[in-house]
């Protein structure tokens, strides 16, 4: 399911680079709020839910039932969200119609099937449901502090899904698109923070480019922090699907323009059995699917 190897070393990576400090979530759990449309009883998978982070944040604010599911036996070790499930998104260990929403972040580029995991997702999903997607996608890096300092980078970038291409795998399986909005997410104090715990681990598109690459990124990300105090922000991309029931898909624009302290951002979509509400369904039953960008750069988003 993954570009990288997620191994012991790896995964301790991620726990130590790429988990969120609470400030980071606030602007987060109100986007998810208004396109999940959470409810007592709610049963909510966290697909690829890593060290648990995102399971723990919606039960907390929401107090949802969480199903996690994640194929690394090194995260799943890490997690700290009991009772996390094995299992990959074209084989996810759970019967049919049984969940009310689906939670994916940082996780489309590791799927190498994404149209066979997207039309798991609906046999999973109830009608309606929708499908929340978190990630960083190709031409989008802008604003991302990951890129500033590895712009070596965004070759590797470019290799991952797009957001057209998730639209289209999607909507193959029943989804059709609703909105995509800016979502704005501090991810460090500083810039010195990030450079302090910096692990190239961490960081798929880090991963895939050449060690004087990284270590030239490193140095430039040093170098910043040296003079530049303040919180570091990253924006991600939020978009959602659901299953095409008449296709007249919903589009909603963002209250702003992304900005440098928001290159993620959340969209949304109709149609199908999965997917995040960011608009009322059509007609027929479908679900959402959401898709976030979002750079390394301190953020802890799975990439």
């Amino acid at each position: 399911m993954a570009r990288i190897d997620y191994s012991d070393a790896a995964a301790a990576a991620f726990q130590a680079a790429r988990e969120l400090p609470p400030d980071a979530l606030s602007e987060w759990r109100a986007a998810i709020s208004r396109h999940l449309a959470p409810r007592p009883g709610m049963r909510v998978l966290d697909l690829g839910a890593g060290t648990g982070t995102w399971a723990t944040a919606l039960a907390s604010w929401y107090g949802i039932n969480v199903v996690a599911v994640e194929p690394s036996p090194a995260m799943r070790a890490r997690s700290r969200w009991p009772g996390t499930l094995a299992g990959n998104a074209t084989a996810l260990p759970l019967a049919p119609a049984t969940m009310d929403g689906a939670w994916l972040s940082t996780v489309v580029h590791h799927l190498p099937d994404l149209p066979a995991a997207a039309r798991e997702l609906r046999r999973v999903l109830r009608p309606g449901a929708p499908v929340l997607i978190r990630g960083a996608f190709p031409g989008r890096h802008h604003g991302i502090g990951l890129f500033r300092y590895w712009p070596e980078a965004i070759a590797a970038l470019d290799t991952f899904p797009s957001i057209a291409g998730v639209r289209t795998a999607f909507t193959a399986a029943g989804f059709s698109y609703v909105t995509l909005e800016p979502v704005r997410q501090v991810t460090a104090p500083s810039l010195a923070a990030i450079a302090a715990t910096a692990r190239r681990e961490a960081h798929t598109p880090l991963m895939l480019i050449s060690d004087e690459a990284y270590e030239a990124g490193l140095a430039r990300l040093r170098a910043a922090a040296t003079t530049q105090p303040g919180p570091s922000s990253i924006p991600s991309t939020y978009s959602s699907c659901g299953p095409a029931a008449p296709p007249r898909p919903h589009l909603r624009r963002p209250a702003q323009p992304p900005t440098k302290t928001q290159n993620d951002q959340i969209g949304r979509g109709t149609g199908g059995r999965a997917g995040a509400r960011m608009a009322a369904p059509i007609g027929g039953s479908r679900s959402h699917l959401t898709a976030t960008d979002s750079a390394p750069s301190g953020c802890a988003s799975r990439s």
